[in-house]
């Protein structure tokens, strides 16, 4: 048996699943994105109900990913589920959106929320290119942690989620202290008024946003051990737990600052952590969000590489990327690969002096675009494959996948909105878009490589 043929197995624990769904989503966002939606949602009560509904929204969108990934279990998780509803091509242009865009582009632009809190502290800071040298040392460090081998060490990936999940308790534990001394919120939450705020839709752009990256856990539904329902379990426990992390840190923020000063602050676990422990809070924080981007990089790595082997082992010119190595337990080939991808893009950061909103602007339109598409394959493949066996199906279907499809929507038409409004439309999103437009030529090339090497094998 070659080593392409070599497949991954069941060895995966429905908890592990659930540690690397808490630990993707979960990433240095919520430190910045309650400030945002405090400012939209206008009043406390709409503060609570628009992260709750953006939980609601993940988990109908996790209950569609469960019945796919039982039905189709793959590595290639989104990947095998385009490819069976709308053919190979698009399948392909997935994951190397992925591949150079998504994941790299998720990996480079955490590196960098480590690089600006670590670069911005005292006994941290390394100068003007301070920022890139810790994304760049984040980005190698945690290629080499997974290239030792998946699972030989599962004891320290729970660690590293447990640290992420302090970092967050960490923001309550202020909270509650403050109480315990009396310390009344700095500002007084207005009343809310009347009907819906005018805000509302640009909170729930940054609420999705806080809660993305529970979907790529899909990559493993052909290694978790209960094929049957190991994964819905998996999706449903996660997102259920990241939504209660996340009313907990709202609280914690509008316990401490009131919404007002949430709405105002520029670094709001920053203010809330000075307010209850004083000035030295400020490495307390650095670290809590060196833990919670280090948490969300790891997974992000674990589950990207999978869906670029995945592709690989349909292009044999592909190569070492489409071998699984049996040893490790991993695609390590297609590892390395992001790792140089991403790296390539702290660069680029380093290049434009601002590396976190490049990246950002080069990663966020492809990831809507795409899972959009994987919503509506659920709706496609309930028609063209109605025999395959379906262990876990969806709650509600056909409202379910309607419903989790147009959020998706509406974050992409978000999206490209917020990039035609800028009045510098900056280099990262006109770069993403050219990358994911090289995806059709490399697929072209791919395809042609691809059909002479199995001319040669014929002959």
């Amino acid at each position: 048996m070659s080593e392409r043929d070599v497949a991954p197995r069941r060895h995966v624990s429905t908890a592990y699943v659930v540690m690397l769904a808490v630990g993707m989503v979960v990433g240095a966002g919520i430190f910045k994105a309650p400030a945002q939606v405090a400012d939209a949602a206008g009043s406390e009560a709409w503060l609570y109900g628009v992260w709750l509904a953006g939980g609601l929204l993940s988990l109908a969108g996790a209950l569609c990913y469960s019945e796919l990934a039982a039905a189709f279990p793959s590595a290639g998780g989104d990947y095998h589920f385009l490819q069976l509803a709308y053919g190979k091509r698009v399948a392909f242009l997935f994951a190397w959106g992925r591949f150079a865009i998504i994941n790299s582009g998720s990996i480079a632009f955490l590196g960098f929320v480590i690089g600006d809190y670590l670069n911005a502290t005292a006994p941290f800071r390394l100068g003007a290119d301070g920022s890139a040298i810790y994304a760049a040392i984040a980005v190698v460090t945690l290629t080499a942690f997974n290239l030792r081998g998946a699972y030989k060490g599962a004891a320290a990936d729970y660690s590293v989620t447990g640290l992420e999940v302090v970092g967050l308790l960490m923001m309550s534990a202020a909270a509650i202290w403050l109480a315990l001394r009396g310390v009344p919120p700095l500002t007084v939450a207005p009343p809310a008024g009347p009907g819906i705020p005018a805000g509302l839709g640009l909170a729930m752009v940054f609420v999705l946003l806080a809660y993305g990256g529970w979907s790529e856990i899909a990559t493993l539904s052909a290694e978790v051990k209960d094929a049957r329902l190991g994964m819905a379990r998996a999706h449903t426990i996660s997102i259920f737990a990241i939504t209660a992390l996340y009313l907990l840190v709202n609280w914690a923020f509008l316990r401490g600052l009131g919404l007002e000063g949430l709405a105002t602050s520029e670094a709001p676990a920053a203010d809330l952590m000075k307010r209850a422990f004083g000035d030295y809070a400020a490495l307390l924080l650095v670290l809590a969000v060196a833990f919670a981007a280090i948490t969300s990089i790891n997974a992000t790595i674990i589950v990207g590489a999978r869906t670029t082997y995945a592709a690989a082992q349909d292009f044999p010119a592909l190569g070492a990327l489409g071998r699984w190595d049996e040893g490790r337990g991993i695609p390590a080939a297609a590892t390395w690969a992001q790792g140089f991808v991403s790296l390539a893009l702290v660069g680029l950061g380093a290049w434009t002096r601002n590396g976190f909103t490049t990246i950002v602007d080069y990663t966020f339109p492809a990831f809507w675009l795409f899972l959009s598409l994987s919503g509506i394959a659920l709706i496609v493949l309930r028609f063209t494959k109605k025999d395959a066996p379906r262990p876990f199906r969806t709650p509600l279907y056909p409202f379910t996948p309607i419903i989790f499809v147009g959020s998706c929507a509406y974050m992409l038409w978000s999206s490209l909105m917020y990039l035609a409004s800028l009045q510098n439309v900056r280099i990262g999103a006109f770069v993403g878009i050219g990358v994911l437009a090289l995806g059709v030529v490399v697929m072209l090339w791919l395809e042609m490589r691809s059909a002479k090497i199995a001319r040669q094998a014929g002959t």
